[in-house]
Parts: structure tokens; C-alpha cells; sequence
């Protein structure tokens, strides 16, 4: 099929590149002209692992291309909307502004019989409006939300776990003809992953919008579930991480996502829980979700506390100390530092006097343009030089690989902070070091 992904960031890219390795003919469009410039030459404008590959190759056969003006859309039958939906500023809710500008653009290159896509995060309410305004132009919208995880995007966009069609609905819930011509095309185009038996799930406009949401609200509870646990384990003297251990075996609760340390961050978790407390206010239901002004708290203070942990190690003060952070990103396999906790521990560090030096193997560029009042170095070797405090703060492979002999030499004092409860305690307090962690004693 023909069709055009609108927005080329992370979701966009990606979302492009992999239609086009189901066989599609992808057209990307974007404002912002040096994406579009690096997408056309093949080149990731983020790390994201296996994406380059994948762009060179679909582009290499000529079924990928970009471009910035909107016109370039025309010839496409489906229209996938793919443009970020950020916290607006000072507030909790999504600034709907991308979707908006976006969603005007390309109303009139419509025509009719098109599938417009909507893959973005929006608040619910926001298809049902945007379906309104496509009236007149014999256009259909669907909202078939992403679930994609840095890291894995195009694993989690050629092979997903499940796919949701939101489609128009007549009062019952049963999809209308309009609905059903547009499940047969959305069935076309995904039909790679429907013949690996993906889950399909055909819903309305609005269960299709709380879905993505829904999850990451779910996912976010559990770990900041896990980090209050953590903070009790501290009180009492528990291991919080053989505690999650112990619970994660009763297959109602899982092992998953049971990682007590610095909490979430990123692009997609904070501000999509806080977007949803907001919207629930909107619809007069806010105590349903009051419980997430919690799951949100209990994040932040893990922040906070690792602070305290760092002030403990150095005896009171970390004033003048020389404080290594190994990690910036988010997580782990991927350069993204949107409300990375890694960073916003070492500001915190670095305004209560601490002399501290970041590095990351992909975001260390990132970080600095964000954050240019810190310091920081190009390896973990280099960052931990003369260090009174190592503080593992994103737990990439190769940091939860380091010798903690080889790493000894290189560092002042043997302290260290793991604030992913991902280094075996024994094998680094038997080299010497005084080890700390978030929920162990």
C-alpha cells in the first residue's frame, strides 16, 4: 500500500521505517528539515538499536522516502499521525499542539475512501473531535495507539504484542460499515504481523485512546509499588530486591517492571500519568485516578533519596566531593533524556556542592545541551577518576559489567551507589567497596 507517516521523531521514524519493511510504499513528512535531511540519507537522528540498519535498507530498495512539504502525502491512502504530545508547560496536561497543526495540514490532501491513523498519545475525547472535522471529506480515522519501548521499537513495530483498532461505532459498540471498510485496510496493512497470530483487539474511539495510558499508568504504579516497598525495606533493615523476588513468583503479580532504584522517567510514563490525572479532572472523575498523584510522588522521592544516599556514604556532606554518574539516558539502549532521573540526581548533587563528572555511551551529547552546567566525560573509566562515590544511575550492560577491582584503582574511595540494584553486592564489597543501594541493607 501507499502510505505517509506524519511526524518523523521517534515514533515517526520508526513507525516509517518499518512500514516500509512490511513492503509498503512510506512516504515520511516533517517540519523540522535537517530530521528529514538525516532520515533521507539513512541516518538516525536518535540511537535507537537496529534503526539504521532498517533505514538503509528499506530506503536502499526505494520504498522510503521524506520530505517537508505536506503535498507529498497526495497518492497515499492511509495517513498514520505520529506527532508528540508533550506535557504542556506549567501543567499536567498534554499540549495538543503537534496534533493540531499536523491534523490541519494534511486535511486538505485528503480524499475520499483515506484512512487517517492516529498512533499518537492524546487524551481521550481528542479522536471524536478530530473525526468530526474530517466530515465532508469522505475520509475515515481510526486510532490505533503505539506500544513502543526505546530500545525495542522495531522489534515492538514488526512483531508487536497486541494491535487496537479504534474505529467509528454505532451506539452498541459494533463497528459501522464505515469501521469495518476501514478495519480491511488497517488488516492490509498490518498484515505481516496478523498472519503471526498477533492479538487484534476492534474497539471504539475511546477505549482505543484509554489503552496506551491505561498501560503505562499500570506500569508506572507497579514500579513506584515496588519503590515504596523499598523505602519500608530501609526502615526495617529488608532486602527489597529478594522481596520482589519472592512476590514476583505469583503469576497474578509477575517479576516484571518489580525494580525498585531511581523510578521511571523518560518521554512517555511521567507525563502521560500526569496528562491522565488531568484529563480525569476535565471529565469530573479525578478521584479515580488520585491514587497516580502517589505513583508520581513516590517516583520523585526516590530521586531525593539517592541524594540523601550519596550524603550518607561521604559522612554527612557531599560538598566537594567528587561524585562519578555512569548513565544520563533514561534507561538503558537508547539516547533519550527526556526526565531522566540519572540527571536530575547529579543537577541535584551538583547544587548541594558536589563536584560531579556524568558519562553515557549514547546520551552524553544530549545531556549536554540540556544540562550545560555539569561535567562530563566520554567513558566510565575517565568520569570515575579520583571519585569519592560512584553512582550507577542507568543500568547499561556495560556498566553492570565493570570489574570492581580494575574500577578501585582508578577512583579515591571505594563507594558505590547502585541505583538500579543491578551489581552483585558481594563480588564489590569483597573488592573493598562500600556498597549502597536503594531498599538492601
Amino acid at each position: 500500500m501507499h502510505v505517509s507517516v506524519i511526524g518523523c521523531g521517534y515514533l515517526g521514524a520508526v513507525h516509517a521505517a518499518s512500514m516500509a519493511k512490511l513492503g509498503h510504499t512510506v512516504v515520511g513528512v516533517d517540519v523540522d528539515a535537517a530530521k528529514v535531511e538525516l532520515l533521507a540519507a539513512g541516518k538516525a537522528p536518535f540511537y535507537e538499536p537496529g534503526l539504521p540498519e532498517l533505514l538503509s535498507e528499506v530506503g536502499g530498495e526505494g520504498r522510503l522516502t521524506f520530505a517537508t512539504d505536506m503535498a507529498s502525502v497526495d497518492g497515499a491512502a492511509v495517513h498514520f499521525l505520529c506527532v508528540g504530545t508533550p506535557q504542556k508547560h506549567g501543567e499536567f496536561r498534554a499540549d495538543l499542539t503537534y496534533v493540531e497543526d499536523a491534523f490541519a495540514a494534511l486535511l486538505p490532501h485528503l480524499r475520499p475512501g483515506d484512512l487517517v491513523v492516529g498512533k499518537s498519545t492524546v487524551p481521550v475525547g481528542t479522536a471524536e473531535a478530530l473525526a468530526e472535522r474530517l466530515a465532508g471529506t469522505g475520509a475515515t480515522l481510526v486510532w490505533n495507539p503505539e506500544f513502543l519501548r526505546e530500545g525495542f521499537a522495531v522489534k515492538d513495530t514488526l512483531h508487536p504484542d497486541r494491535l487496537v483498532y479504534g474505529l467509528p461505532t454505532d451506539d452498541d459498540g459494533v463497528p459501522t460499515a464505515e469501521g469495518d471498510r476501514a478495519r480491511g485496510i488497517l488488516d492490509e496493512v498490518y498484515a505481516a504481523p496478523l498472519a503471526e497470530h498477533t492479538p487484534l483487539v476492534i474497539t471504539d474511539y475511546a477505549t482505543a485512546q484509554l489503552v496506551k495510558v491505561a498501560a503505562n499508568s499500570f506500569l508506572a504504579t507497579k514500579i513506584s509499588f515496588i519503590n515504596a516497598m523499598a523505602e519500608l525495606c530501609e526502615a526495617t533493615g529488608a532486602d527489597v530486591t529478594r522481596l520482589a523476588d519472592a512476590i514476583g513468583y505469583d503469576d497474578r503479580i509477575g517479576r516484571r517492571f518489580l525494580n525498585a532504584g531511581l523510578g521511571f522517567g523518560g518521554g512517555c510514563l511521567p507525563k502521560d500519568i500526569r496528562a491522565f490525572m488531568a484529563r480525569a479532572g476535565e471529565l469530573g472523575v479525578d478521584q479515580a485516578l488520585s491514587f497516580l498523584r502517589e505513583v508520581d510522588a513516590i517516583n520523585m522521592r526516590r530521586r531525593v533519596r539517592m541524594v540523601d544516599l550519596a550524603r550518607e556514604v561521604c559522612g554527612g556532606s557531599i560538598v566537594g566531593r567528587r561524585i562519578a554518574v555512569l548513565g544520563a539516558a533514561f534507561k538503558p539502549d537508547s539516547d533519550d533524556i527526556r526526565d531522566s532521573p540519572a540527571l536530575s540526581v547529579a543537577a541535584q548533587m551538583q547544587l548541594q556542592g558536589a563536584q560531579v563528572v556524568v558519562t553515557d555511551p549514547q546520551a552524553v551529547e544530549n545531556a549536554r545541551r540540556a544540562w550545560p552546567g555539569l561535567a562530563f566525560a566520554a567513558t566510565a573509566e575517565e568520569a570515575v577518576a579520583g571519585a569519592d562515590v560512584v553512582l550507577l544511575a542507568t543500568e547499561w550492560q556495560e556498566y553492570r559489567a565493570l570489574d570492581p577491582e580494575r574500577l578501585g584503582g582508578l577512583v579515591a574511595r571505594r563507594a558505590v551507589l547502585d541505583g538500579r540494584n543491578v551489581l552483585d553486592p558481594r563480588a564489590w564489597r569483597a573488592a573493598g567497596w562500600t556498597y549502597r543501594a536503594l531498599g538492601r541493607p
